[in-house]
């Protein structure tokens, strides 16, 4: 895995706290010796979505709340949208799997992406906070923005549709800023330089996350 030589970003998670969501409270939960710490909820879903976490497998409807060390799975042709305590949504695609590896409400997240596409927002007139997405392709630190990652024409895309997207692969760097995108072709391989996505490309990679 490309990452496994990247410094984890020190992103610190304070247990057993209490996250305000969607004007009501989430508490950590003990579930046989486990705390459970919430990170957000969901908020749209059309077809299968499952959350797996220490051995564990439960259904996702519309208002469940997932929680960090939650796997997120979706089935074929389905669709799921959460929002976190932060205000930020983040959408899953089709047969997606994305892990809510650590998270702190207004302070730091992240999640690794494992299969399918994903869009990443977060509102203009939300505070910045660090967030780190992992994937087998690389690593994306983001800065209070819009974007999208996934299969796109082939390859694993990167586009930024508001703000600033670092993306890190097979020991380069490359700047995304709003109208652009990268692409890796495969896992251990550097991301192309910054570039404009058609129109066509960019609607079609909303579509597979909508």
């Amino acid at each position: 895995m490309i990452l496994s030589s990247v410094p984890r970003h020190r992103i610190w998670l304070n247990r057993r706290r209490a996250l305000t969501l969607g004007g009501g409270f989430f508490f950590s939960a003990c579930a046989g010796g486990l705390a459970l710490d919430p990170a957000g909820e969901v908020i749209k879903v059309r077809g299968e979505a499952v959350a797996e976490a220490a051995g564990q497998r439960r259904q996702l409807g519309v208002r469940e709340a997932v929680f960090v060390d939650d796997l997120v799975l979706t089935g074929e042709d389905a669709r799921l949208a959460m929002r976190f305590a932060s205000g930020a949504t983040l959408k899953l695609g089709a047969s997606a799997k994305l892990r809510i590896d650590r998270y702190l409400a207004r302070t730091s997240g992240e999640f690794e992406l494992t299969e399918g596409a994903m869009l990443f927002d977060r509102p203009k007139n939300r505070s910045r906070m660090e967030t780190i997405f992992r994937s087998v392709y690389g690593l994306m630190a983001v800065r209070g923005t819009r974007f999208f990652a996934g299969p796109s024409n082939g390859v694993f895309g990167v586009f930024v549709a508001r703000g600033e997207v670092s993306v890190l692969a097979g020991g380069k760097t490359v700047l995304l800023t709003a109208g652009l995108g990268t692409n890796i072709a495969k896992p251990d391989e550097k991301p192309t330089p910054p570039q404009r996505w058609r129109r066509e490309r960019v609607a079609a990679a909303l579509r597979s996350v909508e």
